[in-house]
């Protein structure tokens, strides 16, 4: 659903965001001129005109029009012929420049789902080339090893890590930094958009819009509107994910006796009660294992660009 950097300007972390998502317009010499002097981010291929990131939701209700994505399913869509362009533009706009030649930039990846076939590896070779071709030394990343980095430094970079993102949901268990275990499943916040928008007879895009600004998953509204399907779906998917984890922890024969933290990021992760209801839920599973702790991250919309800027800082420290 978004798009993030984060880079270290001096002592602070400089973050910048792109929705991914665009809208088309047809190309008129008045439309141009007035986009060319305004901030807008467009991109204009013969005679149709895409208008990108956060703005396309603006004109797409302006337009009448419905917003596309370059991204879906957690990689590039295969189904937009517009992808690789439109996500090659958000990425060059967010990361931007490098300060020195081949400077070190991580990117994270989805690991292929458990739960679906879905390969990621043209996904991770196309966004390597884009980043390269900006100027950078691209390194790929496992996204739920991401969440370790940024979240548990003071425990060794030891624990679970969890992002619920908008097409995926990625999970990661490390050791001292040395992943143990690392998996996705196919479902994200972009499910549960889906199937409340299915339940109310509401269009996804007004569903998107209330979880984002004014859900908490509290299970107080039981009846027909999209607060109530939106907690609906969200407890199907926690437990959908959580029932894969101890799958695949029981099948990777983890080591016993350990105790072992949780971390929770991703911007699906974001509404108020999440952390609670999943660390309910997550006591019922069959783990070989303690769990410490569950929390979720202070900026879960930003832990894993946050996560991927510490391991390119190590990197350039040469460590």
């Amino acid at each position: 659903m978004n798009i993030l950097s984060a880079k270290q300007q001096g002592d602070r972390t400089v973050l910048m965001r792109q929705r991914n998502s665009f809208v088309e317009i047809e190309y008129s010499d008045i439309a141009e001129k007035m986009l060319s002097r305004s901030d807008v981010l467009y991109i204009r291929k013969g005679d149709r005109v895409f208008i990108v990131g956060e703005d396309a939701l603006n004109f797409a209700n302006i337009f009448n029009k419905p917003t596309r994505r370059p991204m879906s399913d957690g990689i590039l869509s295969r189904k937009e012929k517009w992808a690789i362009p439109m996500i090659k533009l958000m990425i060059e706009k967010t990361i931007g420049k490098p300060t020195k030649p081949g400077e070190h930039a991580y990117f994270v990846c989805p690991a292929n789902p458990v739960d679906a076939k879905i390969d990621t590896l043209y996904h991770q070779k196309t966004v390597e080339a884009i980043v390269e071709n900006a100027g950078y030394t691209a390194h790929p990343m496992n996204e739920g090893m991401a969440v370790i980095y940024s979240e548990l430094a003071d425990n060794n970079f030891t624990g679970l890590g969890i992002s619920c993102g908008a097409g995926m949901t990625n999970v990661c268990l490390s050791y001292y930094a040395v992943p143990v275990l690392q998996f996705s499943v196919a479902r994200g916040g972009d499910w549960i958009d889906e199937q409340a928008a299915q339940a109310t007879g509401m269009p996804k895009d007004r569903v998107t819009s209330v979880k984002e600004t004014d859900f908490e998953l509290n299970f107080e509204s039981r009846g027909g509107d999209i607060q109530g399907a939106l907690s609906v779906y969200y407890d199907a998917h926690i437990q959908y994910v959580i029932k894969h984890l101890a799958q695949r922890i029981n099948d990777a024969d983890v080591e016993q006796g350990l105790k072992v933290p949780v971390v929770l990021s991703g911007g699906t992760s974001s509404p108020k009660g999440f952390g609670e209801h999943f660390r309910s839920k997550l006591k019922d599973a069959d783990l070989p294992f303690d769990i410490a702790s569950v929390r979720r991250a202070d900026s879960p919309l930003a832990s894993v660009a946050k996560g991927a800027l510490v391991a390119a800082l190590a990197e350039e420290a040469g460590k």
